[in-house]
C-alpha cells in the first residue's frame, strides 16, 4: 500500500480500505474548526482585560470568525467539488493555521478580529470538504455509521474547546488558544495527504458564480444584521444589512431557479426530508447555542469558576453527545428519521425549559440535567438530519450538500447566541435598574448594566472606596447576581418557546416511516442496479 493515498475515490473499484482512519483526520479538523469559537467562551475575560475590549469589541471579536464562516461555506463546497475536496481540506486547514497564529500575536483590537475572519474563511472551506470527503469515501451503508462520528466530534468540541483552553491559561495568556490551533491543523493537513485519497465532482460543469455572489452577499449580510442590530441596536448599518439580505436573498433563489446549473437546487427544499432536516438543523442549534452560551457565563461570573474549572464543568455535556450518537446509530433505522430527529428535539426544548428555574442561588448542579439533555439530543439529532441533508445530493455536489447542513448550523448557531443574547442583555438591564435605581453614579450604573462583567467590575470599584465600600460592593454583587439569573430564566423561557415552535414545525415537514421506506428499498435497488440511481436519496 502506498505511503500516500493518491489514487482518487472516482476511480476505486471497491470501499477505500484506510477509509476509518481517514474520517479520524476529518474529524480532527472538524474539532478545531468548533473549538476555536468554544475556547474563545473561557478566552473571553482576560482578552477583555488584556485589550480593553468593550461589549461590542468582544462581541465581534467572536463574530469576526462566524460572519465569513456563514456566508461562504456553500461557495467554497461547490469549488471543492469542481477541483479537489481533500486539496480544499488541506487549503482550509492551512489558512486556518495561518489565521490562529496571526492572532496569537497581535495586540490590537481590530487586528484580533481580522485574525477571527481569516479563520473563518479557513473555517468555511474546511467544513464542507470533511462532510463531501466522508460521503464520498464510505459505502452508503456505513455513512450513518461514519456521519453519526462526525457529529459526535462538534459535540466534543463543544467541551473539549473550553477544556484545553482552561487549561491554558493556567499558565500561558490568551494568545495560546489561538496557537492550540496550530498543531491540530498540521495534522490534519500531513494525516489529509496521508490518508484521505483525492476526490472531486465529475462532469460537474461550472460554477455558479454569479449565484455564489448572491449566497455570499445575502447570508452575510443577514448574519451581521442578526448580530449587530439585537446587541447594538438598529441603527443605518445593521438596516441596511437587513435590507440587502431581504433582497439578496428572493434574487438568489430566482436566479437558481432558472439557471441551468445552479449552485444550490433551491427545488430541493420542496423535498419533505431536506427541509425539514434543514429547519431542524438550524432550530436546534438556535436553542442549545444560546443556552450553552449563557449557561457558560453563569458558571463563570457568578459561581466564580475559573476557565479550567468552566471547561471540566461542561464534560459532561460531550459525555452526553456520545451516548445520543450511541443511541441514534440503534434507533434511527428502528425508528426512523422523522421520530428520532423529534425525540431530540423535545428533549433539548425540555433542556433549554430547565433553565427556566435558575435563581441566583442555583448551583452547578442546577445545570447539569439541562446540560446532559441538551448534549444527548445534540447525539441523538444532529446525525439522522446530517445524513438526510446529504443523502439528498448527487455525488456531484457532495461538497454544496456540506456547506447547506453547515449553514444551516451556523445560521443558527448565530440567531441563537444574538437573538438570545439580546434578550439575555436586555432582560439583565431592566431587572438591575430595578433593584439598584439610583443608588450608583450615573458612568457606573451604564458599565453596570452593559453586562455582568461589567457589573461585577463596578463592584470591585465601589469596594476599594473609604466609608461603607464592603457593604456596598457586597450589595451590588448580589443584585448583578440577581438579575442575571433572571435574565437566564426569562431568557431560556423565550428560547424554550421558540425550540417548542421548531420541533412542532419540523415533526409536521419531516415524512413518516412510510416514506422512509420507499426510500430504503429505493436505495436497494440503485445498489443492485447503479442505472436506477436517482439524484435525491430520502431519509434512509
Amino acid at each position: 500500500m502506498p505511503l500516500f493515498a493518491n489514487t482518487p475515490v472516482e476511480k476505486m473499484t471497491k470501499p477505500y480500505p484506510r477509509r476509518w482512519w481517514a474520517l479520524l483526520v476529518l474529524c480532527l479538523s472538524l474539532l478545531i474548526v468548533v473549538m476555536a469559537n468554544t475556547s474563545l467562551i473561557v478566552a473571553a475575560p482576560d482578552m477583555t482585560k488584556d485589550l480593553g475590549l468593550s461589549s461590542s469589541d468582544l462581541q465581534w471579536v467572536i463574530d469576526g470568525y462566524t460572519v465569513p464562516y456563514a456566508a461562504l461555506m456553500l461557495v467554497l463546497g461547490a469549488i471543492g467539488d469542481k477541483y479537489s475536496r481533500r486539496g480544499a481540506l488541506v487549503v482550509g486547514l492551512l489558512i486556518f493555521a495561518g489565521g490562529s497564529v496571526t492572532g496569537s500575536v497581535v495586540d490590537e483590537t481590530s487586528l484580533v478580529i481580522t485574525a477571527r475572519a481569516i479563520m473563518g474563511v479557513g473555517a468555511a472551506v474546511v467544513m464542507p470538504a470533511t462532510l463531501s470527503l466522508l460521503v464520498g469515501m464510505f459505502p452508503r451503508a456505513e455513512r450513518a455509521k461514519a456521519i453519526t462520528a462526525w457529529s459526535a466530534t462538534s459535540g466534543l468540541a463543544i467541551a473539549a474547546g473550553p477544556l484545553t483552553a482552561g487549561w491554558l491559561l493556567e499558565d500561558h495568556a490568551w494568545g495560546s488558544t489561538f496557537l492550540m490551533n496550530v498543531p491540530v491543523a498540521v495534522a490534519g493537513v500531513v494525516g489529509a495527504l496521508l490518508l484521505v485519497p483525492p476526490s472531486k465532482a465529475e462532469g460537474m460543469g461550472r460554477i455558479d458564480y454569479v449565484g455564489g455572489l448572491l449566497s455570499i452577499v445575502s447570508v452575510g449580510s443577514l448574519v451581521y444584521a442578526t448580530i449587530e442590530g439585537p446587541h447594538f441596536g438598529w441603527g443605518a448599518a445593521p438596516i441596511t444589512a437587513a435590507v440587502v439580505a431581504g433582497a439578496g436573498l428572493p434574487a438568489f433563489v430566482a436566479w437558481e431557479l432558472r439557471h441551468p446549473n445552479p449552485m444550490l437546487n433551491v427545488r430541493k427544499f420542496a423535498e419533505r426530508p431536506f427541509s425539514g432536516s434543514m429547519l431542524a438543523v438550524l432550530f436546534f442549534f438556535f436553542g442549545t447555542f444560546g443556552s450553552i452560551y449563557y449557561s457558560t457565563q453563569f458558571l463563570q461570573f457568578v459561581l466564580g469558576y475559573d476557565a479550567l474549572e468552566t471547561g471540566v464543568r461542561l464534560l459532561p455535556l460531550a459525555g452526553a453527545v456520545f451516548g445520543g450518537a450511541v443511541v441514534t446509530a440503534k434507533l434511527t433505522p428502528k425508528l426512523g428519521v422523522k421520530a428520532v430527529v423529534g425525540i431530540g428535539m423535545v428533549l433539548g426544548t425540555v433542556g433549554v425549559l430547565l433553565l427556566t428555574q435558575v435563581d441566583k442561588g442555583s448551583t452547578y448542579t442546577d445545570f447539569l440535567p439541562a446540560m446532559l439533555l441538551l448534549g444527548f439530543a445534540i447525539g441523538l439529532s444532529l446525525s439522522p438530519a446530517t445524513d438526510t441533508i446529504m443523502g439528498s445530493f448527487p455525488e456531484s455536489e457532495l461538497g454544496v450538500g456540506g456547506g447547506a447542513n453547515d449553514t444551516a448550523l451556523e445560521l443558527g448557531g448565530s440567531l441563537g447566541i444574538a437573538v438570545l443574547g439580546s434578550l439575555l442583555a436586555t432582560s439583565y438591564k431592566d431587572k438591575l435598574t430595578d433593584l439598584v435605581g439610583g443608588h450608583l453614579p450615573a458612568a457606573a450604573a451604564d458599565t453596570a448594566k452593559d453586562s455582568v462583567g461589567g457589573g461585577l467590575a463596578v463592584a470591585e470599584q465601589v469596594a476599594r472606596t473609604p466609608g461603607g465600600g464592603a457593604r456596598q460592593a457586597q450589595a451590588l454583587v448580589d443584585a448583578v447576581h440577581e438579575s442575571f439569573a433572571h435574565a437566564i430564566a426569562h431568557t431560556s423561557l423565550v428560547g424554550g418557546l421558540i425550540m417548542a415552535a421548531g420541533t412542532v414545525i419540523v415533526i409536521a415537514v419531516l415524512p413518516g416511516r412510510e416514506r422512509t421506506g420507499k426510500n430504503r428499498q429505493e436505495e436497494e435497488e440503485e445498489t443492485a442496479d447503479p442505472s436506477k440511481k436517482t439524484e435525491t436519496v430520502g431519509t434512509a
